[in-house]
């Protein structure tokens, strides 16, 4: 299920509706963490057709080297085109980009699978794995080799004797290495070691051993992750103590220096899922944002929330210190796998065998604010909330017989040169065919360009006076003008509105749909209120007629609503219009939220209205605590014989 939290939200009494969850975010003396929305860029939705295909197993990693695009995995059959023949190639081979032709120069012979693929310095491909032999030689879980041949690279002396390996990423010239090892080139690690990329050879300053499994197992690290300056590794898996520190599943390590777990750890990975006997550990990926300052955690386990993270993806804060770290947002799947995870281009993409997210309120079915997304999706960093990219795991009528529409996993995501690479236990994607692997292009995706209501402080403030008529009220940030009237035939049965670039979003009135209301969409540039349409179907869950006032900023929609004396918020996602599942109750002081009537977001102030008439603005600070401190609201207008301000249907505009 999708549900999205606050760093340190805590649980509260749910209140009436809309609300099906509400979440408190307490007074606390350290700012809150609130990401903002930035520019994106989605890639297409339409794979690449020239990718070729594998047969059986899952394809778990892709490198590239020049034009050529590595591929490994537990398949043993590949071909070209869906018409050709199979032809037996073992967990790793190698394709040309540009025309999709499989080499037939890089045939390495492995004896086990292929989990990690890095492109190394001087041009040599390293590859991780559980095999033991490689072209018929010795080479235990760890090799290079040369790209254009499969050759082994004579003198590189990394391997993994004592387990597999899972994981590998490279920095500079440090080779991470992760996995199921006790030992790397005949020196004692557990999990996780540094290798000189170049040579091989051990790092013998890096000492971080993950040890102790989860209900009595042995120990492995499954997915790591480094900051882009170097300075943190994120380590994730099936392990309980980091150099002897409590660390359930998730640590940070430092390595500015000599290499040192940080003061960073969760509980959110302690409790036991659904099944702790099948579902040993639940962190299944992790990825650094773009300038390191966060990353996010793909899960798997069944049911288990809100007490652990299980079946959900969610953020943290890597500057953040201390034990009990919560999650900035968490993104609930509803008992659905999350197998992958990418970061690249300002976009969150994630793989698995999930149906819905935002999805926090039911499991195992759709619950409200469930948004349809089967086994691949792209979410935003700032909130969590899917955006408008939904290609599907699923396959139309021309696949091929003998092949499978629905697999368990994408095990991996990866951003290449040309676009993101995807690898899954099955064989469809967008309605094609594409036989465990595929590649949605960079060319042929979309931008997504950040929205929020006007920076301005001088316009107009509207205000419902009728059906289909505004009050249009000059209004500098500190005092208003005369009004005028305005006739808007399209703004009828409207509650509360607010202004988001060149549209107003509107609680209306509608006859027939499942509430009695729902959010409208107006084109609106300061003339004519446009023909309104839904924002968007998933949203068909909530009342919008229930809230009293409403303002957008940054990712969030805050309102206040009838017969509530707090101030919330959702996260709402421009990019497709989609409303947040979880309801968040914000600390603030001095307001009476419950008598509330009309609200706007002007130049960092709250400009509100209330059942006695009168204008009033207030200072509002998302990160503080409290939010809003209403010593400081101060009157801006008193209600006339013509004017009162007590509706709901008010908004600011610079126009």
């Amino acid at each position: 299920m999708v549900a999205l939290a606050v760093v340190a939200a805590v649980l509260a009494v749910p209140a009436a509706a809309p609300a099906a969850v509400v979440l408190a975010v307490p007074a606390a003396a350290s700012a809150a963490v609130v990401p903002a929305p930035a520019s994106a860029t989605l890639v297409s939705t339409n794979p690449a057709d020239l990718t070729p295909h594998a047969r059986d197993g899952e394809t778990r990693a892709f490198a590239q080297i020049g034009t050529m695009v590595f591929v490994g995995g537990s398949f043993t059959q590949i071909r070209r085109t869906a018409g050709a023949a199979w032809t037996t190639q073992r967990y790793l081979f190698a394709y040309d980009r540009s025309t999709g032709a499989i080499s037939t120069s890089f045939l390495p012979m492995l004896d086990g699978a292929v989990n990690a693929l890095v492109a190394g310095p001087g041009g040599t491909l390293i590859v991780g794995g559980t095999f033991k032999t490689v072209n018929g030689v010795s080479r235990r879980n760890l090799v290079a080799l040369n790209p254009s041949t499969g050759a082994i690279v004579g003198g590189w002396e990394g391997r993994s004797d004592g387990g597999t390996v899972r994981d590998l990423v490279l920095h500079g010239n440090w080779l991470y290495v992760a996995g199921a090892f006790n030992w790397l080139n005949g020196t004692a690690h557990a999990g996780l070691g540094r290798l000189d990329a170049g040579t091989g050879a051990i790092d013998p300053t890096f000492t971080v051993d993950a040890t102790v499994g989860r209900h009595g197992t042995t120990s492995y690290v499954w997915t790591i992750d480094v900051t882009p300056d170097g300075g943190t590794l994120a380590v994730g898996g099936n392990f309980t103590l980091v150099d002897g520190l409590p660390r359930n599943q998730l640590a940070l390590v430092d390595l500015t220096g000599t290499p040192t777990v940080l003061d960073w750890s969760t509980e959110k990975f302690t409790p036991p899922c659904a099944a702790p006997a099948t579902f040993v550990h639940y962190v299944q990926d992790l990825r650094f944002g773009p300038d390191g300052s966060w990353f996010v955690v793909g899960t798997n386990g069944g049911a288990g929330w809100p007490a652990a993270y299980c079946d959900a993806l969610v953020r943290f804060e890597t500057a953040a210190r201390g034990g009990g770290q919560l999650a900035t947002w968490v993104d609930f799947t509803g008992n659905d796998t999350i197998t992958s995870v990418e970061v690249a281009d300002g976009v969150i993409y994630l793989g698995g065998h999930f149906r819905w997210l935002n999805n926090p309120n039911a499991s195992d079915r759709a619950g409200a604010g469930a948004i349809d997304r089967l086994g691949i999706a792209a979410v935003s960093p700032a909130t969590g909330l899917p955006l408008s990219w939904n290609p599907r795991r699923s396959g139309g009528a021309s696949m091929p017989p003998g092949t499978s529409t629905w697999g368990s996993t994408v095990p991996v995501l990866w951003r290449g040169s040309d676009g993101l690479y995807f690898g899954q236990n099955s064989d469809a994607m967008a309605e094609e065919y594409h036989g465990r692997l595929g590649m949605f292009p960079l060319a042929g995706g979309r931008a997504v360009t950040p929205k929020n209501p006007p920076t301005g402080t001088t316009g107009n403030l509207y205000l419902g006076t009728g059906s289909g008529v505004l009050a249009r009220v000059p209004f500098d940030g500190a005092s208003v003008g005369a009004p005028a009237t305005v006739s808007q035939p399209n703004y009828t049965a409207a509650g509360a509105t607010w202004r988001v670039a060149d549209r107003i979003y509107w609680s209306h009135a509608v006859a027939g749909t499942p509430t009695g209301s729902r959010i409208d969409i107006s084109l609106f540039t300061g003339g004519a209120i446009g023909v309104p349409w839904e924002a968007s179907g998933y949203n068909d869950w909530f009342t919008p007629a229930a809230m009293t006032g409403a303002f957008f900023l940054d990712g969030r929609l805050y309102y206040t609503r009838a017969g509530a004396n707090a101030l919330y918020y959702r996260y709402f996602e421009i990019d497709g219009n989609y409303l947040g599942a979880t309801e968040f109750s914000l600390p603030t002081t001095g307001v009476t939220w419950s008598a509330v009537r009309g609200m706007a977001w002007v130049g960092g102030r709250i400009v509100y209205g209330a059942t006695d008439g009168t204008l009033r603005g207030v200072p509002f600070d998302p990160t503080a605590a409290p939010v809003v401190d209403g010593t400081a609201a101060t009157v801006l207008a008193v209600p006339s014989p013509g004017l009162t301000w007590s509706t709901p249907s008010m908004f600011f505009s610079v126009q």
